[in-house]
Formats: C-alpha cells, structure tokens, sequence
C-alpha cells in the first residue's frame, strides 16, 4: 500500500492509501507529464471531515483550495479586489491539480476515471464581481485537457465572502469510476 506525507503550514498531514491498487502509469499519466504537471501529495482535511468518498462507481472530492506545490495558497484574497481574473484562473487550475491528485488517491489509476461529472467552484469575490464563470474555466479547461470529452462536466460556480486561508478559489468534484 503505497503512502505519501506532505506537510503545509504546521498542519498534520494524515498518510493517504492507493486502495491497494499500483498505478501503472498509463495514458492519463502520459497526459500529466506532457502538460508539465506533476500531481502533488494530497493535502489531510482542515477540519473533520475526509478528502474523498467512493459509493458505487460515484467518487466525491471534498473541495479542495488552490495550494500550490510549495503548500501555500496561489492567490490569496478576494477576486474584483486583490486578484485579477488571471490569478484567479491559475488558483483554479491549482484547486484542479489538487482535485485530480486526491482522485488518484483513492482510485490508484488514472485511467480508471470513466468521467468528471460536476465540478462546484466557489469564488472569494468582492459583492460586485460578475466574471466568477471565467475564474473557473481555469479548472475546467484543465479537467478537458487532461481527460478529454471524459473531462466535459456540469458546473456549479458561486461567489463567496470568504474561503479557508483566505484562498480565492475553491473546487469540489464528482466523479464516475469504471
């Protein structure tokens, strides 16, 4: 059973098992690699709850902030305030990697995702901000990158006072396992 540990900002981090299943590196995995990504450890809860649940062939992701690779928010604030529409597009394609990490997590292979089936982005936005949509599209844009017509997905995004760590973006998924 494979582990892996990371630690962010003086938090425990819980080891994280690969269902017992070895990935084998297949197409999804290719598809990372060419577009420079590597998957990051996946990063324990901030409170009591658990990254992902599996129940038949559904797989839910708790929403997961836009932590870059050094453990750290990529944008911190509120969009239309303190981050452009850019930054906030580059926090949600890291809330996206980190999504696509804790799949991998529970599922072990890649390959075995049969679809993204929603995808619920939250947006730490000042009360008139109107372009939340486009601050997802970081993350969808990845999700149909990665996966193809796999990656095409419902979507759900809304604007928030505020997120964890004062995060600027946030993601959730639902996910169809073969």
């Amino acid at each position: 059973m494979a582990c892996v540990r990371r630690k962010v900002r003086k938090r425990r981090i819980t080891s994280v098992a690969t269902s017992g299943r070895a990935s084998v590196g297949g197409t999804i995995d290719s598809r990372l690699k060419d577009l420079g990504i590597a998957l990051p450890a996946v990063v324990a809860p901030l409170a009591n709850y658990v990254g992902s649940v599996k129940t038949g062939n559904l797989l839910y992701v708790s929403g997961q902030l836009c932590l870059g690779p050094d453990g750290r928010p990529v944008a911190t604030g509120k969009l239309g305030a303190d981050v452009t529409v850019e930054a906030g597009q580059r926090a949600a394609r890291a809330c996206a990697v980190n999504l696509i990490a804790q799949v991998k997590a529970a599922i072990g292979d890649l390959d075995r995702l049969a679809r993204v089936v929603r995808l619920g982005g939250f947006i730490s936005a000042a009360p008139d901000f109107l372009d939340a949509a486009k601050v997802m599209n970081g993350a969808s844009d990845l999700f149909v990158d990665v996966f193809g017509d796999k990656g095409r997905h419902a979507r759900t995004t809304i604007g928030v006072a505020v997120l964890p760590l004062d995060a600027a973006v946030e993601v959730e998924g639902l996910f169809e396992i073969a």
